[in-house]
């Protein structure tokens, strides 16, 4: 939108509070205050629910991998030849045997329930999800025979283990005797503390070499699944899909979105929710633009008749009152896209803050899966808001700007 000179000076002369006018500006300021809080929250909102989905996608698929074939019964006998078939299979990029079974693990009279993982010393040791999450202790003493296991930080609080601590792991498959099956308990070294940062896992989580984990659970030369990971994990199901044929007489595919699809799908559901919800608060601020140029309309009549007099267009004039509008949108925009991100720079440290001042646990990781508040901001989304609030600023600026547009400088004049 192009101005002349005389247009800018009267945008300008508007824009600013003038005798009797102060409450004109209020409101223009509370609209310009309004859409730096929606933008702000928009912003910071959609960045904390793109990290919560990234950060538990990566944590679980770093885990999980994008899916597993698992046998029939939990046992998988011929895990090498189906590793042989899934590594053939277009856009699969690695086949990992892993054993994962629920147990009991006790130490010094404390007993909580864990899930023992059985892996191979390459994957434990290559690992991103677990490789730099190492609080005390070292990952390279984990290896078949030697007796030791690296256990999560959440199930080392509940039982009070450390780095050189004996637990027992109770196996309900044990030796069958005349009087019945005989748990199985074996106790091991804990060599290493872990922390990956998803509760469920830090709290339950109990890893060693998998030839350890199939002499515990007497597995002889089986495992429990197969782990794969695939070019692209949105399209795992079409990749999969000729390994499914021909491996489901003796196994089933379960990929990351049957897994995990209730969290997810929640997720996608609060997500869209909340974007709506917040985008009230701009659509609000874009009210409140409008009711104050209605406002600054009323209050100029005669100065708009008087500039009509010397030869001001209706053009012009819906130019001079959208551009206050659009300024007072696009400050607000603008503050907006700045206490947004300064918010989630510090997000984490106003979460302690509020906690210590209120005494409360808000982010309590039992509840929201992680330990720490995340964000991850897409900058398609941030212009995407941008272009929202700028939106919804225009159109509120367009029914005061005609309405100025269609003073009659005769009948406000005509007295004068």
């Amino acid at each position: 939108m192009i101005l002349s000179a005389h247009e800018r000076m009267i945008a300008k002369r508007y824009l600013l509070p003038g005798r009797g006018e102060g409450f004109i500006f209020l409101v223009a300021g509370i609209s310009l205050f309004a859409v730096m809080l929606g933008v702000a929250a928009l912003i910071v909102v959609m960045s904390v629910m793109n990290g919560f989905r990234a950060e538990l996608f990566d944590k679980i698929v770093g885990l999980n991998g994008h899916a597993v074939v698992q046998g029939y019964g939990g046992k998988l006998p011929d895990w090498r030849q189906i590793m042989v078939q899934a590594k053939a299979t277009p856009g699969v990029l690695t086949a990992i045997p892993l054993i994962e079974q629920p147990l009991m693990a006790s130490y010094q009279g404390r007993v909580e329930g864990v899930l023992l993982r059985g892996m191979t010393v390459q994957d434990i040791r290559t690992n991103s999800a677990i490789q730099n999450k190492v609080l005390t202790g070292k990952l390279s003493e984990l290896v078949p025979g030697s007796g030791n296991v690296a256990i999560g930080a959440r199930l080392a609080d509940e039982l009070g283990a450390q780095v050189g601590g004996s637990i027992s792991l109770i196996s309900p498959d044990g030796q069958t005797t005349p009087f019945g099956s005989v748990p199985r308990i074996v106790s091991y070294r804990v060599a290493a503390i872990f922390e990956v940062g998803v509760y469920d896992y830090d709290k339950s989580f109990v890893i060693m070499p998998i030839e350890d984990a199939q002499t515990l659970l007497l597995l002889g030369d089986s495992v429990g699944m197969v782990e794969l990971d695939t070019i692209d994990p949105d399209k795992v199901g079409a990749i999969l899909a000729p390994l499914a044929a021909s491996v489901g007489d003796r196994a089933v595919i379960s990929d990351w979105r049957s897994m995990n699809a209730s969290l997810f799908e929640a997720l996608a559901v609060d997500r869209v929710v909340s974007f709506v919800i917040l985008s009230l608060i701009i659509l609000v601020a874009a009210f409140n633009i409008l009711s104050s140029l209605i406002m600054l309309v009323r209050a100029k009549t005669r100065d708009i008749a008087i500039v009509r007099t010397m030869g001001a267009s209706r053009a012009s004039l819906v130019r001079i009152f959208m551009t206050v509008g659009i300024v007072i949108g696009a400050l607000g925009i603008a503050a907006g896209v700045m206490l947004g991100f300064v918010i989630l720079h510090f997000r984490q440290g106003m979460v302690n803050g509020i906690q210590f001042l209120t005494g409360q646990n808000l982010w309590d990781p039992s509840i929201r899966f992680l330990t720490e508040l995340p964000a991850r901001t897409d900058p398609f989304e941030v212009l995407g808001v941008v272009l929202m609030a700028l939106v919804l600023t225009i159109l509120a600026t367009l029914y005061p700007a005609l309405k100025a547009a269609g003073t009659d400088p005769v009948q406000v004049l005509r007295y004068e």
